[in-house]
């Protein structure tokens, strides 16, 4: 009987050990800089300024069709707004990958049912936002009524860095 504890402790112990890491807590601030259609700058009322990539959401680049469109929707919705980005992860990059949300609404997922960006496909996957960006392309809204209009990779492959 005098192990029962010791086997209790030790399942606890590796329950804690086995269980998923947790993302930082959300980053919140103000958008001090839009970069481009998915990238901006957050400043928190401490700390560092901080990269943020939105998650989910390729927009073109500055050099592309629809490229300043994008960075200043992007713009006229978060730049100077208070914002939190939620489930924040560093990338090799040292880029934070966030949702970031203005009032409640994920921004990414805005740009992609406007057509400023495209829902990001890995693979197989066609990403989180696959529903917006079917609707945008069949109302032919923003980079959807671009004749041609590429994705960032596609692009880079076809033309080279901008």
């Amino acid at each position: 009987m005098k192990t029962l504890p010791g086997l209790a402790l030790a399942l606890l112990a590796g329950a804690a050990l086995a269980a998923p890491p947790k993302h930082p807590p959300p980053v919140e601030g103000r958008v001090t800089q839009v970069v481009d259609g998915n990238t901006v700058v957050v400043t928190p009322a401490e700390g560092a300024p901080v990269r943020v990539r939105l998650a989910g959401v390729e927009a073109p680049l500055a050099c592309q069709d629809w490229g300043v469109e994008s960075r200043r929707a992007l713009a006229d919705w978060a730049q100077g707004h208070a914002v939190t980005v939620a489930q924040p992860q560093l990338g090799r990059d040292g880029v934070v990958t966030g949702a970031l949300m203005l009032d409640g609404q994920d921004l990414a997922r805005r740009m992609v049912s406007e057509g400023h960006a495209w829902s990001t496909r890995v693979k197989w996957d066609r990403g989180p936002f696959v529903k917006e960006e079917r609707l945008a392309q069949a109302l032919q809204r923003g980079l959807h009524a671009v004749h041609g209009a590429q994705r960032p990779a596609d692009f880079r492959r076809q033309h080279g860095p901008c």
